[in-house]
């Protein structure tokens, strides 16, 4: 139950940016500079890094619409890549052959816009006015992506925060087993110390009655001197009378 309630805190964590911010994933009409130029376009911000919307988004146009997007052409007011899909089947907004095109640039390190826009060729852009059927079903491509990416977003944010709960986990378990070595450590040197104290307490006693021994022994090793050295003394005189 701990596991879960700790489990609940980091998955908070991660998404309270994101429904704190719900009007990210709201697709709003815009404009974006292309060949010097503008055009209407049809924005959304997401979370994410931008690198990996944008590969998210390419893989999705072509799961979902059957789009390879393409990177080619830059945008008029700085050098990020458009994604393009030029002369392609796209039967959800027109019967026709279309270009559509895509962009995604990063207001933060942690959203992407994404804006989508397309014609029927370089001079005709679709827009609110003169090609509304084909704007309107561009719009529902950019909500369908909005609601996709929504998805992912919460997807690897609870795959983060699992991620982190396993690492949180694993230092736990790391401590905990820690703790029992340092413990069982500690316990072995407390019985190494009783024993080392046991052994001094013999050693001293040993070294009480070494020395007692020692003093005996330099006794009779005098005494035993003493009885040689008169014996020489007797038969030197002996000696002598012979």
């Amino acid at each position: 139950m701990q596991k879960f309630y700790f489990f609940l805190l980091l998955l908070a964590g991660w998404l309270a940016p994101a429904l704190a911010s719900a009007q990210l994933y709201d697709v709003r009409p815009g404009e974006v500079n292309y060949n010097k130029k503008p055009r209407p376009a049809l924005k959304v911000q997401v979370d994410g890094k931008a690198t990996d919307v944008r590969e998210y988004l390419q893989d999705w146009m072509k799961s979902s619409y059957n789009v390879k997007f393409k990177a080619g052409g830059v945008l008029g007011m700085g050098k990020n890549d458009v994604l393009m899909a030029k002369q392609t089947p796209a039967s959800t907004i027109s019967g026709k052959l279309v270009d559509l095109y895509a962009t995604v640039i990063a207001p933060s390190d942690s959203v992407s816009e994404v804006s989508f826009f397309g014609g029927f060729d370089d001079h005709t852009f679709f827009d609110a006015d003169n090609t509304k059927a084909e704007y309107n079903a561009l719009r529902a491509i950019a909500q369908n992506f909005a609601g996709a990416a929504r998805l992912k977003a919460y997807r690897d944010m609870i795959a983060e925060a699992e991620k982190k709960l396993k690492a949180v986990e694993k230092e736990k378990e790391r401590l905990e087993k820690e703790q029992a070595y340092l413990k069982t450590n500690t316990e072995s040197n407390l019985a190494r110390i009783e024993e080392l104290k046991r052994k001094n307490a013999e050693n001293l006693l040993q070294s009480r009655t070494d020395s007692a021994s020692q003093t005996k022994n330099r006794l009779l090793l005098d005494e035993s001197r003493l009885r040689l050295q008169r014996r020489r003394d007797r038969l030197s005189a002996l000696d002598r009378k012979n």
